[in-house]
């Protein structure tokens, strides 16, 4: 039976979510979002996020505020008389009042495989670690970090060269879909809840730009992941001289590749890096200010010879 529903969230991974729901035939009592952001490198103009954009699409009343904290907020909430939020990247902490106040609860939508990568970045995160399998999960909210109890699962192979950017696109598909079919149960009553484990519980931190620059000494499999664990956003990154000048270098693609050499050594005409132990050949690149290129047409352009050291 269809249900009324608050939708939040807000970047485009939310997106599908909020569409399908819609489009499942629920009630969308209304769409909370993060507030418009300044845009541009000079910061004119406010930018609607992602949610609040597709939600105006679909002629939804659009609430955005800072904060959930205030009482008056947080009666606001209530009076909506939803029967359930589901919550997908919203950004905000939801307090009690708020997580209490739909009458079946909150169910979010979270990309691992909890209790692993409870928190921001789980998707960069499993990456960053090596991880071979991931996927979404919607699970009943508590008060603690991404804690509840797990309704519906499904898992995704990481492929060993796949990026955060494809298994983003992956799962918020596959989110969508598991979300809806999660309403479907809950609105005859046959939703069940499984407790996470207590063991294996791990925390994906959100990424900090101090940890994006490569570090060239460490093993080859964890350069790798690492490039490709923050591609394409925020970008791993790394200095090379070209033509006497030092510039910055953002790696968005990799694959493991044999060689030995000093560390951030270049080996071949083909991008090849030494690492601490193994190499790295670069797939793409993207010069600052430029757009992202194969690793030949960099190489055209820049002329950088073998024995070339990246820092």
């Amino acid at each position: 039976m269809p249900l009324r529903v608050i939708f939040m969230g807000t970047p485009d991974f939310s997106v599908p979510t909020l569409r399908a729901v819609a489009e499942a035939g629920h009630e969308i009592a209304a769409v909370y979002t993060q507030p418009p952001r300044a845009a541009g490198r000079r910061g004119l103009g406010l930018t609607p996020s992602p949610v609040q954009r597709e939600a105006e699409r679909l002629a939804l009343e659009v609430r955005t505020p800072a904060s959930l904290k205030s009482e008056a907020e947080q009666q606001a909430f209530a009076a909506l008389q939803a029967d359930v939020a589901v919550v997908v990247a919203y950004g905000l902490l939801l307090p009690k009042a708020v997580l209490d106040a739909p009458r079946l609860g909150c169910l979010n939508g979270h990309a691992s495989l909890l209790p692993r990568w409870r928190g921001a970045a789980p998707i960069q995160r499993a990456i960053m670690a090596g991880d071979t399998e991931t996927g979404m999960m919607v699970m009943k909210m508590e008060e603690g970090l991404d804690t509840g109890p797990v309704a519906m699962v499904e898992k995704v192979a990481i492929a060993p060269d796949m990026t955060a950017g494809e298994l983003h696109d992956r799962l918020m598909v596959q989110g969508a879909s598991l979300m809806v079919q999660a309403l479907a149960q809950l609105g005859i009553n046959c939703l069940t809840f499984t407790q996470q484990a207590m063991a294996g519980v791990t925390y994906a931190r959100k990424i900090d730009k101090s940890e994006t620059r490569v570090d060239w000494t460490r093993p080859s499999g964890e350069v790798h992941n690492h490039i490709r664990g923050l591609s394409p956003f925020p970008g791993a990154w790394c200095e090379v001289d070209i033509g006497g000048r030092m510039e910055r270098l953002k790696l968005l693609r990799s694959t493991l590749s044999d060689g030995v050499g000093e560390s951030g050594g270049i080996l071949d005409d083909r991008l090849t890096i030494a690492c601490g132990t193994g190499a790295v050949r670069l797939v793409e690149v993207q010069r600052a200010g430029g757009k992202p290129a194969a690793a030949q047409e960099f190489l055209r352009g820049a002329k950088i010879e073998k024995g070339t050291k990246l820092t």
